[in-house]
């Protein structure tokens, strides 16, 4: 400096007076000035990119107090640096102010879920504006970001359960179908396993129907002198032992008292005769209704 030589770094811009009044910019690299005519470096300008984040508290059309953050890169324009360097003095400050009128004037228009949705709108109109005023100053506005929407913190908690009580509605809705269709198919198991129970229950009855007429068919034939009505005591009283017999191996059966006794043999096999004649008699009737 002492010998008017200096070097301007090459993301700066320098600012050369001559007898206290701007004379030019200095571009970055080697120069010499003559302190004698006058002249001398009154300031530097960076030519970087430079960030600043601001953050602005204001209530939406809803009143739900938020807090948006927004980014704003900016840089000083090397043809109009003397601008910058001259018209503003704290270009942060201002920046910050016109992001702060931009956005409590679009924000108050609009419901919080409308916020969430239009950051980019809002971030466009901070921009234009930015760039609109900054212009003037010397400064070019690179990009604006809404970066983040921040709620009160109560109003993010009634969102939060708002969200988890539609969710439950809508599982206990999935959950309430999917009971339904195992009912409906709990039922039509049901019905067919019955369906097929009877079907079962008619075929074992017919088969023993048809053993029960081939056996006294084929005792009558082989034993001269026996009548159908003994060959049916004998059947009869076969089946009633092997009942007895089948409850007593039964592991889970409880306690049955039945008469027992050689008098009651002929007792069992006329009772359970009887019972089937009776039984025939009834669908004998059902068959012929006028017959009564």
């Amino acid at each position: 400096m002492s010998w008017g030589l200096l070097c301007i770094d090459n993301a700066e811009i320098g600012i050369v007076e001559k007898w206290g009044r701007f004379s030019h910019l200095a571009q970055p690299g080697l120069m010499c000035l003559n302190p004698c005519f006058g002249e001398w470096l009154a300031g530097r300008l960076s030519s970087r990119v430079q960030y600043l984040d601001v953050r602005c508290d204001t209530k939406t059309k809803d009143n739900v107090f938020v807090t948006l953050v927004c980014s704003i890169q900016y840089r000083v324009v090397k043809q109009n640096a003397d601008d910058a360097f001259y018209e503003l003095q704290n270009p942060r400050e201002q920046i910050q102010s016109y992001v702060f009128d931009v956005v409590r004037a679009s924000v108050p228009k609009m419901i919080l879920d409308d916020v969430f949705e239009q950051k980019n709108e809002i971030a466009r109109n901070v921009s234009d504006e930015l760039e609109k005023v900054m212009g003037n100053y010397g400064y070019s506005i690179e990009q604006t970001l809404i970066v983040d929407v921040e709620p009160d913190a109560t109003v993010r908690r009634a969102m939060n359960e708002i969200n988890a009580a539609q969710r439950l509605r809508m599982a206990a809705v999935e959950k309430a179908e999917a009971e339904k269709i195992l009912q409906v198919k709990r039922a039509e198991a049901e019905a067919e396993a019955k369906y097929l129970s009877g079907v079962g229950i008619a075929r074992q009855r017919q088969a023993i129907t048809n053993g029960l007429r081939d056996s006294v068919l084929a005792f009558s034939h082989n034993v001269p002198g026996t009548s159908a009505k003994d060959v049916m005591d004998m059947v009869l009283i076969t089946q009633y032992f092997d009942t007895m017999k089948e409850l007593g191996n039964s592991s889970r059966s409880t306690t049955v008292f039945i008469p027992h006794g050689p008098g009651h043999i002929s007792d069992v096999a006329g009772q359970i005769r009887d019972g089937l004649l009776q039984g025939h008699a009834g669908n004998l009737m059902g068959d012929f209704p006028e017959a009564a």
